[in-house]
């Protein structure tokens, strides 16, 4: 098969370009018809398109046509060749960094995945590789955006649309929140997520609503932060795995909660009375803790002294009539010296108190003067008598 014909009779040895390289035959006088795309005939002419080899003859003339005269020899062209060859598959290696993952893609599909340093892949256009860093931390923002004054880095403009939340017990409530993640497959990642950063954006926020929605106000105001941060996080990393992201959500990080802007005074003062409440309920609580167990030992102690009272009573009630009895039982035996004896022992009861003075000789009967014979015997005993 000379290099001079290319299968087609009217155009000579034409090249793919479309000019007659050098050293080629000349016509052979036939009818010229329509021409396919590469030099042979168009449709109807009843002729192939040229193999590979007729290609390779093509280019070649091309090359003699570009080139001095002797540069096209066969071992030149095959040093060329092989020259070329070596510089098209030195393009086949690639180095991964440490914090990367390489994903091989073989016309497109996956291939498979290479770890970091130095690795090689066949080259362009059979294979190609994407490198994505697969423990860098990436941060998504939900109802703010940091401003970009260098002069105030930590200032922050809201976004409502994202911010405000409708709770369980039908108030809204304003919540700005961080959600921080990173690449755990590289493969799914690539292929399954189009717009990582605003999918895990949206799956975020979906799932703080839910959260949030199930939850009353005043423990998200208050003390239920972290149970709030765990079950967005949770719930989060569920829907992305059911879409096969490849994504790890590694914290959920609130930054703000609070009541709308322009309800945030009167919610104020009402969190202050209920403030206020719960400490004079406390303060209720604990001055009824403190008098009631008082009441209850001192009510209790008069009731027991009430007991003893009455327990003292009938027993000396039944003992005066115990005595009351043995006395009218003796007085019924010998009644004159009943009478005698429960006389002395009413006087002795009488005058036992009194300061008092018995005079039994009958001659003292008729005395006059007084003597102070008490006061006298109260000064003998405490030694002021000289």
């Amino acid at each position: 098969m000379p290099w001079s014909n290319d299968g087609d009779g009217n155009s000579g040895n034409r090249g793919p370009w479309g000019k007659r390289p050098s050293g080629g035959g000349g016509d052979d006088g036939g009818p010229r018809g329509p021409r396919g795309p590469w030099g042979g005939g168009g449709p109807g002419s009843g002729q192939q398109p040229p193999d590979i080899e007729a290609l390779l003859r093509q280019v070649r003339a091309r090359l003699q046509n570009l080139l001095p005269n002797g540069w096209m020899g066969t071992g030149r062209v095959g040093l060329v060749a092989v020259l070329l060859g070596g510089l098209w598959l030195a393009t086949g290696f690639y180095t991964v960094k440490t914090d990367e993952q390489g994903v091989v893609l073989r016309f497109g599909k996956f291939a498979e995945t290479t770890q970091p340093g130095l690795n090689y892949h066949l080259p362009y256009p059979i294979e190609s590789v994407l490198t994505p860093a697969v423990t860098n931390v990436n941060r998504v923002d939900v109802g703010f955006r940091p401003f970009t004054d260098a002069r105030n880095p930590d200032r922050t403009q809201d976004v409502p649309q994202e911010s405000l939340m409708l709770t369980g017990d039908e108030n809204i409530v304003d919540v700005d929140f961080s959600v921080f993640w990173r690449i755990r497959d590289a493969e799914k990642y690539l292929f399954n997520m189009a717009n990582a950063p605003g999918n895990v954006k949206s799956v975020a926020q979906s799932a703080m609503r839910e959260v949030i929605g199930r939850m009353q106000i005043t423990p998200i105001l208050t003390g239920a932060r972290n149970q709030i941060e765990q079950d967005v996080m949770l719930l989060t990393q569920q829907v992305l795995d059911n879409y096969n992201a490849g994504i790890q959500i590694s914290q959920t990080q609130l930054q703000k909660v609070d009541p709308p802007i322009a309800v945030i005074d009167a919610f104020r003062d009402v969190q202050a009375a209920r403030a206020d409440l719960e400490r004079q309920r406390n303060e209720a609580e604990a001055y009824a803790n403190d008098i009631i167990p008082r009441a209850r030992g001192e009510a209790a102690q008069i009731e027991q002294e009430a007991q003893a009272y009455m327990q003292q009573t009938i027993a000396e009630a039944n003992g005066d009539a115990q005595r009351f009895t043995s006395v009218y039982d003796q007085y019924v035996k010998a009644r004159e010296v009943t009478q005698k004896r429960i006389y002395l022992e009413t006087m002795e009861k009488v005058l036992a108190g009194m300061n008092k003075v018995v005079i039994t000789d009958p001659k003292g009967s008729g005395i006059v003067p007084y003597l102070p014979l008490p006061e006298l015997r109260n000064r003998s005993q405490t030694g002021d008598v000289q």
